[in-house]
């Protein structure tokens, strides 16, 4: 049986994490990923991801009963990734999660064979993205392009011990993401097996 993997996949806000997971979901079950679902304290609406969607009380109250794996706190929301995850890496499996650049070392104390991947986006098609979004204030946008210059250089973030991070540039089109991107997972699959 191979060995489970994960594989965390962060960037900034607006960055489209979201819509590039969406846009290679036939690929990425192809290659044999399971993609988690993450609990967000905010309705699955308003979320722009399949997460679901829950009330900071009803939040607690899972963490309380050990049904997170991972859990954070960013940008006044809570994220929590299902201890499901842990059966699939058991069994194998390959996993993919949208986690947190600020959150990568306590992911690493946990899972320290995970593939971090950093999905990049230069800072004008990030305003950009976010204003046409729709869902912050512009000093919200202001808030999180501030979070990013703190958090987007690849050195303040990656003080792991995996053996390196890797990155997808997502500022041209989203084909090219996704085609980088799955390029990358087959890479750390064929890696995986030979090494």
């Amino acid at each position: 049986m191979r060995q489970g993997r994960l594989i965390y996949l962060m960037g900034a806000s607006g960055a489209g994490k979201d819509s590039l997971i969406d846009a290679a979901r036939f690929q990425l079950a192809a290659l044999g990923i399971d993609v988690v679902r993450r609990v967000i304290t905010r309705s699955a609406e308003a979320s722009g991801e399949q997460a679901l969607g829950v009330t900071r009380e009803a939040f607690a109250h899972m963490a309380c009963q050990g049904r997170f794996a991972l859990d954070w706190e960013a940008n006044g929301l809570r994220y929590g990734i299902p201890v499901e995850i842990d059966q699939a890496l058991a069994k194998g499996r390959w996993v993919l999660m949208n986690g947190s650049r600020g959150h990568l070392q306590s992911a690493l104390g946990r899972y320290p064979t995970l593939f971090p991947v950093l999905v990049t986006v230069s800072d004008s098609v990030l305003r950009q993205r976010l204003v046409v979004r729709g869902r912050e204030t512009e000093a919200e946008i202001d808030d999180r392009l501030s979070r990013n210059a703190v958090l987007g250089n690849t050195d303040s973030i990656w003080q792991g011990t995996a053996a390196a991070l890797y990155e997808v540039d997502n500022s041209t089109t989203l084909g090219e993401a996704v085609e980088a991107f799955i390029a990358l997972i087959d890479r750390l699959q064929l890696n995986a097996v030979e090494g």
